[in-house]
C-alpha cells in the first residue's frame, strides 16, 4: 500500500487498490466481497470456510464491509425457531457509484482546502510584513 498521493500517481494502482484507498478496507475485505458476489448471501461461517478463515476474522471483515456500505445483512428464520444472518454483497455498479462519490467528495473537500491555502500564506505574509515594520 502506499503511503502518499504522489506515490500512488506513480505506481502501478489497480483497481481494488484504489477501492480499499478510498473505502478503508482491506485485502481480505475484499476477498470477502468477490466470495459473496459469486457466491451469493451467505453466513459468516461460510464465509470463513470459503476464504480459508476463521468465522470470527470472516465477521470482523463483514463488519468492515458493512460500516462502509457495501455488504448488508439479512434475517432468516429457522422453522423450528430462531434465526441466522446472512451477508449480501451490493452489486459492483453501486459500489463504483459510492466510491466515485466518495472520491468527488473528497475532490471537493481538497480544493476547498486549497483555496484556504491563498487565504492562509496572505494572513502570513502580512504577519511577516507587520513585524518588519
Amino acid at each position: 500500500m502506499v503511503n502518499s498521493i504522489h506515490e500512488m500517481i506513480r505506481a502501478s494502482f489497480r483497481c481494488e487498490d484504489m477501492v480499499k484507498c478510498v473505502l478503508g478496507l482491506k485485502s481480505l475485505d475484499i476477498d470477502a466481497y468477490k466470495a459473496l458476489l459469486s457466491s451469493g448471501p451467505l453466513t459468516a461461517e461460510s464465509l470463513g470456510e470459503i476464504l480459508n478463515r476463521e468465522r470470527s476474522t470472516a465477521y470482523r471483515s463483514l463488519q468492515n464491509l458493512i460500516a462502509c456500505g457495501v455488504v448488508y445483512r439479512e434475517t432468516r428464520s429457522i422453522e423450528s425457531g430462531g434465526y441466522y444472518y446472512e451477508y449480501v454483497a451490493i452489486e459492483p455498479q453501486e459500489m463504483k457509484t459510492m466510491v466515485k462519490k466518495n472520491v468527488e467528495e473528497w475532490y471537493e473537500q481538497m480544493n476547498d482546502l486549497i483555496e484556504k491555502m491563498d487565504d492562509k500564506m496572505n494572513v502570513l505574509i502580512m504577519r511577516m510584513d507587520d513585524e518588519e515594520d
